[in-house]
């Protein structure tokens, strides 16, 4: 039996899957749309568990429109709304919020400051972002003073952050792997595009304990394997 590709598409307004036989050819593809949350002006949220839920169900229902079975799938690609940030659970695998999505400017005044600092420069040169609450370390470091007991939880190693892709690996590996590439970490504002790793000096200016931080990967590799996901 031939080997197709499934490829995720993650988007900021739905999820879409699309399977791919050995030719590159599309054969079948599902898409839904989920909930946007606008909880105060200039916020922007939404529910990573819907995120997966619609993810894994497009997945599915590709699958079955193709008329084939998880067994026929050599491998699954993702990609992803970028910048939007994802605190978890490392135990219960439970979101500790809301993701705050790329779009979200509740941030913005932080940024002000670390500009108002002098930082800009610095920000610049590691990571080749300008400072703005666009990206993910801003949005981290909300998650650690807002939300109850995070902080607290991520001194002591019980949190992960990821970015979509990262999420949706966890899950589709049942928390066997926590990972991102490289394309998506290069715009957290915490990685060093020069020595391509996450940047120790960054995380302390934004206060975020390195266990938070997923394992950087190139884009095109074998990550890990999922199974009962799609069956």
């Amino acid at each position: 039996m031939p080997k197709f590709i499934l490829a995720l598409d993650q988007g900021t307004t739905s999820s879409r899957a699309i399977v791919f036989n050995h030719n590159g050819l599309p054969v079948a593809a599902a898409q839904k749309e989920f909930r946007q949350y606008f909880p105060k002006p200039g916020w922007v949220e939404h529910d990573p568990e819907e995120i997966w839920s619609t993810q894994a169900g497009v997945a599915l229902e590709a699958i079955t429109k193709a008329g084939l079975e998880s067994v026929n799938i050599a491998a699954i690609g993702i990609t992803n709304q970028r910048e939007t940030t994802i605190v978890w659970n490392r135990k219960t695998g439970k979101p500790v919020c809301n993701a705050i999505v790329w779009q979200d400017r509740r941030t913005a005044d932080y940024c002000d400051k670390l500009k108002n600092e002098g930082l800009s420069r610095k920000i610049l040169e590691k990571t080749g972002l300008i400072i703005d609450a666009y990206f993910s370390a801003t949005k981290i470091r909300w998650i650690l003073d807002n939300v109850k007991d995070a902080g607290e939880l991520a001194d002591k190693g019980q949190l992960a952050f990821g970015t979509v892709d990262s999420w949706l690996v966890w899950n589709l590996t049942h928390g066997s792997l926590h990972i991102t590439d490289v394309s998506n970490a290069s715009r957290t504002m915490l990685f060093n595009i020069n020595t391509l790793k996450w940047d120790d000096e960054l995380l302390e200016i934004f206060g975020i304990p390195p266990g938070m931080l997923p394992e950087v990967r190139s884009s095109s590799e074998i990550y890990g394997n999922t199974s009962g996901i799609f069956s």
